[in-house]
């Protein structure tokens, strides 16, 4: 219960109008902003689709052009800030560090290239929707996570891109209220954006998960996250990927302490996971999880794996955890050069602060161990 109940549900309901005037504002815009090119497109045929004059049909199949699979990933994440999310090129440039003239450009020739493969605005039906709809989720997520945690700038999260995300996930769940992965998207962001004001301490410096206040977790996402599972879980069939790392996040949440969490069960789940959809990324993660339930020595294995991996070569979370398992298996010394290759990779300064102070930790550990003769 809030501590003003008048005052919440006061905002709340000053957000929820917020929220509709710009979502009629985006359709209002969408012809002029999309609309407009590809129809030109089509000027000399019929389009072969009748569009559905409700909102809900508009808006999804503004998501879905805006999604489209011909469009560069950058593209994709540019298009659909600047014409669903109601962002200016200003403000889509400094979340993402790029210059304004580029998202300009990002968005000049994604709708050129969406009119030249004369993409129809539409919701596509059967295999092609499929398709498309994953597009749709990663572009969502991509965004969520860029919030979430920051690749680059002073700030380790950006709450305005989360509730971004958020925002268009619920619509999208709105709009595609059968489908079991839209749910379980939502899910993973209702959950993980709960975290957010547990993620930073007073001047900003990132507070990793095990060590986080959990009394400062927002139980209302919690709870919003954890019905939307339940009701992808209900439509049935097996859980995609999403789901299952919303899953994942759940046992998270249901452990009021660290030491409550079921890794046990999070290992399952990423197994499950990395059959899905098998990653290095999902299978560091699954490493993570592994020395939690099974010991430092047993991740440290998977890691190790993975070393020789092209596509982790730059990735900076590789070294951060390979550290980490390192010195909980008392390699300070090991450790440290680990960490400072982490630093040496991320984009992120609190990131960077962070590692370099962890790398300092080992160092001053491999001195009392040499002091003590236990190095």
């Amino acid at each position: 219960m809030p501590e003003r109940p008048a005052a919440w549900l006061m905002g709340t309901a000053k957000h929820r109008a917020i929220d509709l005037i710009r979502r009629r504002k985006t359709l209002e815009r969408k012809h002029e902003e999309i609309g407009r090119d590809v129809e030109r497109a089509h000027e000399a045929g019929d389009s072969g689709t009748a569009i559905e004059e409700e909102m809900g049909d508009d808006l999804l199949g503004l998501i879905f052009m805006a999604c489209h699979r011909v469009l560069a990933k950058d593209a994709r994440v540019a298009l659909t800030l600047r014409v669903l999310g109601g962002l200016t090129t200003e403000e889509i440039g400094r979340a993402f560090l790029v210059p304004v003239t580029t998202i300009a450009q990002r968005i000049v020739r994604a709708k050129r290239t969406l009119a030249e493969a004369d993409v129809r605005f539409d919701v596509p039906g059967g295999a092609e929707r499929a398709a498309r709809l994953a597009s749709v989720l990663e572009v969502i997520y991509l965004i969520f996570n860029e919030g979430y945690s920051a690749t680059a700038g002073t700030d380790w999260v950006r709450p305005a891109l989360c509730e971004e995300a958020l925002r268009l996930g619920r619509i999208l769940a709105e709009l595609a209220p059968t489908d079991p992965e839209v749910h379980g998207l939502v899910a993973l962001m209702e959950i993980q954006a709960s975290r957010l004001g547990a993620r930073v301490g007073p001047s900003g410096e990132p507070i990793l998960l095990l060590d986080q206040d959990r009394a400062r977790w927002d139980r209302l996402l919690i709870r919003r996250g954890l019905a939307a599972l339940e009701r992808a879980e209900q439509l049935g069939g097996a859980l995609g990927p999403y789901a299952m790392q919303a899953a994942i996040a759940a046992c998270h949440a249901r452990a009021t302490t660290a030491a409550e969490t079921d890794w046990p069960r999070i290992v399952a789940l990423y197994d499950a996971v990395a059959q899905l959809a098998p990653s290095p990324v999902v299978e560091l993660n699954r490493a993570v999880a592994v020395g939690m339930a099974f010991g430092p020595a047993a991740g440290l294995e998977i890691v190790d794996a993975l070393v020789a991996e092209p596509s982790l070569k730059s990735y900076y979370l590789l070294p951060a955890v390979r550290g980490d398992l390192l010195r909980k298996l008392g390699r300070s010394d090991e450790a440290r050069a680990e960490f400072e290759r982490s630093a040496s990779l991320t984009g992120n300064v609190r990131e960077r602060e962070l590692l370099q102070r962890r790398a300092a930790e080992c160092a001053a550990e491999r001195m009392t161990g040499l002091r003590h003769g236990t190095a």
